[in-house]
Parts: C-alpha cells; structure tokens; sequence
C-alpha cells in the first residue's frame, strides 16, 4: 500500500515538475495537443436521420465560444470516467450523482448555440467526463450518433468552449431482391434488409397494399436503398431510392424524387405520386378481428347488429395513426364506442377510431392533424369483449368499407419537374428491372 501511495505522488510530481521547467517554445503549442478521447460505444439506432446533403456528411462544424479558446494547463492529465445514462435520467441529475459543479453546467449549457443540445441526452447512451488534477470537470463528451459527437472544453477562464464534431459519411447503394414465404418482415431480414428499410418499404406502399392482409406467399418486393458507412465501416441504411413490390401477381413502383423547392417524395414511373389521400390502416401490420359486415352478431349483446367498420386487435397500448390529414370533431367517450376520435376530412370524408385506452396528448377538438400522426393507443374502453380499435370510414355520412373504398391520388409531380424526374428514375428503374430479371432467372434454373 506506501508503494502505491508514494507512486502516485511521484507521477504528480513529474507532472508538476514538467509544466514548471518547460521552456516557452514548447507551451505556445498546446492549441495543437491532439486529446486521446475513448471510444464510446453505443448501439446504432434506427432510423438514422441525416443533413440535408447530396453525397456526403463533411467535416467538423463548431460555433465557438465568446470566451478564450485557450485551453486549460491541467487538460494535459485528465483522468476519464463513463456515465451511462438511465431512463428518466437528466444532465443536472447525472452532475449531481458525479459531483460535478452546476455552474459548470451553467456553462456548458449557454456556452454557444450547440451547448444546449446537451440537454437532449437520451438513455441508453453515454457519457464520458474528464476530470483535471484538481477534481475538476475539464471534459465532457456525448455521442449523439454514429457520426455527431459533442464536446465541452474548460478553458484557462472557467468558461467552455461547446463544438458539435460531424463524421463523413459515405452513401452506397445496395439491393435487395426477396421472395415471401412467411412475412414481410422475417423474409426481409432473411435478404440483409434492415427493420428501418423495412418499415420504409411498408410506408411507401401503405397506400396501396395492406400489409396485415393483402400479402400473400410467393409475393416478391425489389428494393434499391441507401447503406451508410463511415471509415469503410457500416453504420446503417438511410434512403429507399426505388422498390417493386408484386402483391397477387399485380406489381406496384415507386421512385423517390426530390424536387429543387426541397420537397421528397415517391412517385409511379410515369410521374403520379404514391401518396393517397388516406392510408389504408390506421395500425399497420395489425390483425384484422372482425370485417366490415352489416348482418354481424355482436359479440358481447350477442344479437344481430351492423358492423360498420374493420376491427383490428391489437396489445392495449398500441399507437394508432390518423389515416389522413383532416381536423378532430370529436374526441371523447361515445356509448357503447368508449374513447373515440373522429377526423373530418374535408367536405366529404371522415373517419372514426374507437375503443381506445387513451388519447394522444396535446390534442384536442378542433386540432389539424395530419396522415400518419398518432391520435390514441389501443384499449378496450366501451363495449369491447378485447383490446382492439374499431374503425370506420365515411363518405358523405355514409359508412363504406375501409378494406375496399377506392381512395382520391395526391397530386401528380409538378409538370416543370417531370424531365428531371424521369431522367433520374430512369436508371433506377433499369436496377429494378435487372433484379426482377435475375429472380426469374434463379427460379427458372
């Protein structure tokens, strides 16, 4: 034990006795000390959304503070340590647990226009402190995603300096060509694909095929997306560019145009967008427990009644979309219906979501609310003999079927963008083709 005791003073005192007899030539280049900073380890998380760039993430972008940039004497001997964050866990309570200042935080925090972004922290991922000689907080990393990393600085004046660190990221396209025999989604990891480019591949057709049932075996899907790298290594898929999907024989493709107003979207070869006015199912992939059917016994009155829309059964709790963009007129209990939420669409259309364990929050009668954003969750509240959302699409009051109502298209792509729409679809769907093309092939033999 007075072994280690006395070791430990001596590297102090080394250290010490460097900074002290280092000539000034030597001190005037600690602008240029390049800090060994661990790795952290995080897992990738999905989907990973990037800047608005053609090719490639570039380089380091920092705002730099007011104060000195001169870092601090004491960074030459910071001693590192790992937090990981806990769910429900803040940056003021990690502090607090690590015995770091708050003042220090103070700082970090309003140091520039990137300190803030401290305080969006998630769980699961780390954090790396650096300590000085004094105890005193001289570092701080997080490590947003694979290629956003921050860094807080001390400098010689107490202040920090906060720089946002960015990776180079590479795009390559890959593909994919699958066949199903059991699911859109066990076929699909079985190809290499992704759960991100997946789901991508359900949304883009959401609109013309249900994935919980329409999907049939032996149905095929020919896929050109986005893999992401940084150094060579693979840090996730970004973009589909272009899919075929062939449901019962019938193909269906989509090519992804952005236009130069910035405005991205999926289009049909010949230009008409693949967006409907109203997605086809409000839970995607849910299991339909019961049909639009107007002579149905009720399963809890156990008489005849109407059903008038489709009932998916779901865990309680599930996330339940809007089918299309229109503004709440009802939302509340309902009879025999429990929590419902009904959309108005226009003059024409409106939909009803019923039996929900609770609604979504920061909504309220009279809100706009767009397709795809989430309205309630899935419960059993009202006459339900199980958790399960009933669902009802209406035509001038009148009740149709939501499995087979024929839904109005989105606008077509603008007329001064179809060339260059067309120019750029064109080799996509070439890849397309061949993909199709060597499936056949492989079937054949």
């Amino acid at each position: 034990m007075n072994h280690l005791i006395l070791g430990l003073v001596c590297a102090i005192l080394a250290t010490a006795s460097y900074a002290f007899f280092s000539v000034k030539s030597t001190s005037s280049t600690l602008d240029e000390i390049a800090l060994t900073i661990p790795d952290i380890t995080t897992n990738i998380e999905q989907p990973i959304k990037l800047p608005d760039t053609n090719n490639t993430l570039l380089e380091t972008s920092t705002t730099p503070s007011k104060a000195s940039h001169k870092p601090s004497m004491q960074s030459l001997s910071t001693v590192w340590q790992e937090h990981k964050i806990k769910p429900g866990e803040s940056l003021s309570a990690i502090f607090s647990k690590n015995k770091l200042s708050k003042s220090d935080l103070h700082k970090i925090v309003h140091a520039n226009n990137i300190g803030s972004q401290f305080a969006t922290i998630r769980a699961g991922k780390s954090l790396m402190i650096g300590l000085n000689i004094a105890g005193e907080l001289s570092h701080l990393t997080y490590k947003k995603s694979p290629y956003e990393e921050l860094k807080a600085t001390r400098l010689e004046d107490g202040n920090f300096n906060v720089e946002l660190s960015l990776k180079k990221i590479e795009r390559r396209i890959s593909s994919a060509s699958v066949t199903i025999h059991s699911s859109l989604f066990v076929d699909g990891i079985s190809a290499g694909l992704s759960n991100q480019t997946i789901m991508q591949l359900a949304d883009i057709f959401a609109w013309d095929i249900d994935f919980a049932l329409d999907i049939r075996e032996n149905d095929q899907f020919f896929v050109l997306y986005e893999s992401l790298y940084i150094n060579d290594k693979p840090i996730g898929t970004g973009n589909i560019l272009a899919a075929k999907f062939i449901n019962q024989g019938h193909p269906t493709t989509a090519i992804r145009f952005k236009d130069p107003t910035g405005k991205t979207s999926y289009y049909t070869p010949k230009g008409n967008s693949m967006r409907k006015a109203f997605i086809r199912t409000p839970i995607p992939f849910a299991r339909i427990s019961s049909r639009f059917n107007l002579k149905r016994k009720h399963p809890v009155l156990n008489r005849i009644r109407a059903h008038k829309g489709v009932d998916y059964a779901a865990r309680t709790g599930t996330p339940i979309k809007a089918t299309g963009d229109g503004k709440i007129t009802f939302r509340g209990k309902q009879r025999g219906y429990g929590n419902v939420v009904i959309i108005q669409h226009g003059q024409q259309y409106s939909t009803l979501y019923a039996h929900m364990s609770k609604f979504r929050k920061g909504q309220r009668r009279g809100s706009h609310i767009n397709q795809g954003d989430i309205i309630g969750y899935v419960g059993q509240t009202g006459l339900a003999s199980g958790p399960h959302l009933h669902y009802e699409f209406r035509i001038n009051g009148k009740h149709r079927n939501p499995l087979t109502v024929s839904f109005p298209n989105s606008n077509p792509i603008q007329k001064k963008y179809k060339t260059a729409f067309l120019a750029q679809a064109k080799p996509l769907l070439n890849q397309l083709e061949s993909l199709n093309k060597t499936q056949l092939a492989q079937k054949i033999q």
